[in-house]
C-alpha cells in the first residue's frame, strides 16, 4: 500500500525478457536496504523487489501487468516516479493507493495556469462513473485531486513542487499515465451494483422497482 506522495525518481538502465520481463532502475536510494520482496510503487504499478546492488533495484513485470499499464512501453532510459511501500505511523500525505492500475489515462490537453499547470486527463469510458470533483486518483503513481469531470473527462492541477519532482515535468499532450480510481469509489460502486431492488409505493398507490 502507498499514499501516491512520489519520494523519488529512477530511470531503467537495462530491460530483458528471461520468462516475463526484468527491469533493472537506476534509484537516488544508492545506500538503501530495501529487502528482496519489498514492494515499490513505479509510475502507479507496485512491483517486487527481486535484486538490490551498486544503487539500482531490478523488477520482474508480469503479462498482465504489462497489458493492463504503460509498463509495455518502459525501456532504457524511461523514468519512473518511485514510493517505498507504506509503514505504520507513515504520514498520510496523499490517499491510500495500492499499486494495481485500473488501465491506462490519456494526457488531452496541457494549459498553464501561474505557476501550475493544468492538465486535461481522458480515462477509459469504463472508469468514468469513478470520477468525482474534489475526489482522488492516482496518475502515474501521483496522488491528485480531481477538480472538474465531464463524463470520463477530468481536470486536475500540478503545483510547480508536484512539477519537478515527479515524470509529469517529462509530459505532452497524448501521453499514456497509469490510472488507479479512488479504493472506495471502486468498493461503493461493487456494493451498490449488488444492492437487491427495492419497491416504492408511488403517489398513485402503485408499485414501482427502484435500485
Amino acid at each position: 500500500m502507498f499514499t501516491g506522495i512520489v519520494t523519488a525518481v529512477g530511470e531503467i538502465v537495462a530491460v530483458s525478457q528471461p520468462n516475463d520481463r526484468r527491469i533493472v532502475l537506476r534509484t537516488p536510494w544508492v545506500n538503501d536496504t530495501l529487502a528482496l520482496g519489498a514492494s515499490v510503487s513505479c509510475s502507479g504499478v507496485c512491483l517486487t523487489v527481486v535484486a538490490n546492488e551498486r544503487g539500482t533495484l531490478t523488477f520482474d513485470v508480469s503479462g498482465e501487468t504489462l497489458a493492463q499499464s504503460t509498463a509495455a512501453k518502459w525501456a532504457v532510459g524511461t523514468r519512473l516516479n518511485l514510493e517505498r511501500s507504506l509503514r505504520v505511523g507513515d504520514e498520510l500525505g496523499g490517499h491510500f493507493v495500492y499499486g494495481h492500475v485500473d488501465g491506462r489515462a490519456t494526457l488531452h490537453a496541457i494549459t498553464p495556469e501561474a505557476g501550475s499547470v493544468q492538465w486535461v486527463v481522458d480515462v477509459p469510458a469504463s472508469l468514468g462513473e469513478f470520477l468525482a470533483p474534489k475526489g482522488s486518483i492516482a496518475l502515474d503513481g501521483v496522488s491528485l485531486t480531481v477538480n472538474e469531470v465531464h463524463g470520463s473527462r477530468f481536470t486536475i492541477n500540478l503545483v510547480p513542487h508536484t512539477q519537478a519532482n515527479t515524470t509529469f515535468r517529462d509530459r505532452l499532450v497524448d501521453d499514456e499515465l497509469n490510472v488507479e480510481i479512488d479504493i472506495v469509489a471502486r468498493y461503493l460502486r461493487r456494493q451498490t451494483s449488488l444492492a437487491p431492488a427495492t419497491t416504492l409505493i408511488t403517489a398513485a398507490g402503485s408499485a414501482e422497482l427502484a435500485t
